[in-house]
């Protein structure tokens, strides 16, 4: 299977939004981290987070149908 460029485009943005994603857990586990547990703080960042990484991806899958459509 031969990687063409827009492939190659598609394949980046997703793994850099997965990677802000994972960012973002590692960083709540820092701020919000320690052996008692996810303070409810904490867990509203969470939950944001998940929210963002959801509206993320639908803004990223809008983009690449828009710049395949425009190639």
């Amino acid at each position: 299977m031969e990687i063409d460029a827009e492939l190659r485009r598609q394949i980046t943005v997703s793994l850099a939004a997965a990677a802000v994603f994972i960012v973002g857990l590692v960083g709540i586990g820092v701020t919000f981290g320690g052996s008692a547990g996810l303070p409810a703080s904490g867990a509203l960042a969470l939950v944001g987070l998940l929210a963002g990484f959801v509206l993320l991806m639908a803004l990223v899958g809008a983009y690449l149908i828009r710049a395949s459509d425009e190639a």
